[in-house]
This record gives C-alpha cells, structure tokens and sequence, in this order.
C-alpha cells in the first residue's frame, strides 16, 4: 500500500530485553525501521524504560501502579497496535515482561483489551525463542489481545544479521518484511473500518441467565 492511501497508524515496538546489546533489539529496531517505511509511525521503547517491582497488591493500595507500568500503559494507550520482540527464558517468556503485563494488566480500562499484538524473537538457537512467544501469547490473549496468528522467530540470530542491519538471507528478509507488512494491513483495517460486530459473548451457546452472564456491549 502506497504512503498517500495509508490511514494514520501508530504502533509501540518493544525490546523486552534487559540487556543493551540484545539480538532482540536489533530485531526490534528493524521491525520499527520497516513499520515506519510503510507509512506508520513508531514508539520503540526498551524494557529498561518501564522495569518495575515485582507485582505487589499490597502496594498497589497504597502506592498505586509504579512509574514504569504506568508509562507502558499510557505509551500501550497511545498506539493503535503493539509488536513484541521478546527474549526466551528457559523456554518461557521472561518475568520482567510477565511481571509488567501483570501491574499493567490492573488499569481500568484494561489496555490489552481488543488492541492487535505482534509477536517476535531472536535467538542463538535453532527455533529463535519460538517457544517463549506461545508462552507469551497465553496472558496477552487471556487480557482480550488481538495477537496476530503469524510469529517470527529468528533462528541462530547471532549470525543473521548482516552489515546493514538486515537479516542476511534475502528470502527471511523478505518473510519478515510480508509478516509486518500483513499486520499493519490488519490494524489498519481493524482500526479504520470496523467490522459490524457489536457483541461480546463469552459462551454463545449457554442459555441467558443474568447471574452468570459475561456480555460486553460496544
């Protein structure tokens, strides 16, 4: 899709690695250079920028969300679609980002809610932290995350990129470059022409019963 037909879009791209020099933040910030060649704008943010204190309800009565989880909120709030780039940490996700989707997850309105997620990972592996995006997908997608079915892993990443930044091999580069492109089409479609469904039901099929009913009107 050409600049000029492109409805406004803005995504928050996160690096949900700890440590500066991580292949998951170069693979972020080559997911933000390619969102923003096509016609969208970027926040890319850090883990460090919203590291926060392990999830504490005791000290959320007294203190409230911390500085961190309410940044990530708002910058959440602010963008019409987020992507993810997330390390594997013993085939899961990592507890800082668990732990920040959990003080986050707290705000009413709750932000994940209906908001279209993408999901990535780089690793020196051979299946590039795929197994930490299944883990990941479960919490956002309970929190009513729109999380985009494709995930891009980047396998054995300490030797993928090249000089330019680029992932080396023109195919993968390519696959890359079609996933983002497929889910900003998503988004836009998502945000600027809405399907008709009005409803939210949780069991379609369970007979009405006011007590037990989890229906959400728009």
């Amino acid at each position: 899709m050409s600049e000029s037909s492109r409805e406004p879009l803005q995504f928050l791209v996160l690096s949900a690695s700890l440590r500066s020099d991580s292949l998951n933040g170069r693979l972020a910030r080559l997911a933000a250079s390619t969102i923003e060649a096509n016609s969208v704008k970027v926040d890319l943010a850090t883990m460090r920028e919203f590291d926060s204190p392990s999830f504490d309800a005791d000290a959320e009565k007294i203190t409230g969300m911390p500085a961190g989880a309410q940044a990530f909120r708002e910058r959440l709030e602010s963008s019409n679609g987020f992507v993810i780039v997330s390390p594997e940490y013993n085939a899961s996700m990592p507890g800082a980002l668990k732990n920040l989707i959990d003080w986050v997850s707290r705000a009413s309105p709750q932000p994940f809610n209906e908001r279209q997620g993408l999901l990535m990972s780089a690793s020196p592996s051979m299946i590039g932290g795929n197994r930490g995006l299944w883990s990941l997908r479960v919490p956002l997608e309970h929190l009513g995350a729109r999380i985009y079915p494709q995930m891009f892993s980047l396998a054995q990443a300490h030797e993928a990129f090249g000089d330019d930044g680029l992932i080396a091999s023109d195919p993968l580069q390519q696959r890359f470059v079609a996933t983002i492109v497929d889910f900003i089409d998503l988004v836009e479609a998502a945000t600027h022409y809405p399907c008709v469904k009005k409803e939210w039901v949780e069991y379609l099929g369970q007979r009405p019963d006011p007590f037990i009913d989890r229906v959400e009107r728009s």
